[in-house]
């Protein structure tokens, strides 16, 4: 296996690892808001099967891996039932929190790690210590990009649900409005490169933080 091979599986592992934590984190956080929907379906589980979605777990960031461009995907979203909450509105913002919360969290937990090994090179450890080195770097940027991309306020991403919990019930309307337009704004920020403007830099910064 080459080297490009070895680190395009890296980077995919990194994101089914990272998908499946932050869908997890919104089953189980909708659970202690009473709602157990996700785990009845199965989906509070760091087991990436029961999240894949083959083509934003799989075939896109293998893609872009191949490209050499930064690694993203998406996982199934963790179905929530708001109704089953005991209350739906403050329910609707710890979920929605939960998810970018847990990709913080795993992304200073693989720092830790990048930080105790502190060498890229196999030269001190071999090829296993350089392996879990790329890895957990890999799962930094990962978990950092999309912890920053589901906090954009547009729908269906989790910042969208933190705002909607958050705004007052006149600004509803307007919210409305903006969930039917969602999509295709995501669309825009995506195609037009306004993501990677917003995302290159908070990589630069954790790759010179982590390895100068």
């Amino acid at each position: 296996m080459s080297n490009d091979t070895i680190l395009v599986v890296l980077q995919v592992v990194a994101l089914l690892f990272a998908v499946s934590f932050h869908e997890s984190a919104h089953g189980l956080v909708a659970l202690l808001c009473g709602d157990p929907t996700a785990r009845e379906q199965g989906r509070i589980s760091l087991n990436p099967l029961k999240h894949l979605d083959p083509m934003g777990s799989v075939v896109v960031p293998a893609l872009l891996a191949l490209a050499g461009a930064p690694v993203f995907g998406w996982a199934k979203p963790v179905p929530v039932d708001l109704s089953r909450t005991r209350e739906p509105r403050t329910a609707n913002l710890l979920v929605s929190a939960a998810g970018p919360v847990s990709n913080v969290i795993l992304a200073l937990a693989s720092s830790l790690v990048v930080l105790a090994l502190d060498q890229p090179s196999g030269a001190h450890g071999g090829l296993l210590r350089s392996l879990v080195f790329a890895l957990a770097l890999y799962s930094v940027l990962i978990n950092v990009a999309l912890a920053i991309f589901n906090l954009l306020p547009i729908p269906p991403l989790d910042g969208f649900g933190v705002l909607l919990s958050l705004l007052p019930r006149s600004l509803y309307p307007l919210a409305a409005a903006l969930r039917r337009w969602g999509m295709l704004i995501l669309l825009v920020v995506m195609m037009t490169g306004m993501l990677s403007r917003i995302l290159s830099p908070a990589r630069q910064a954790i790759i010179h933080l982590l390895l100068h």
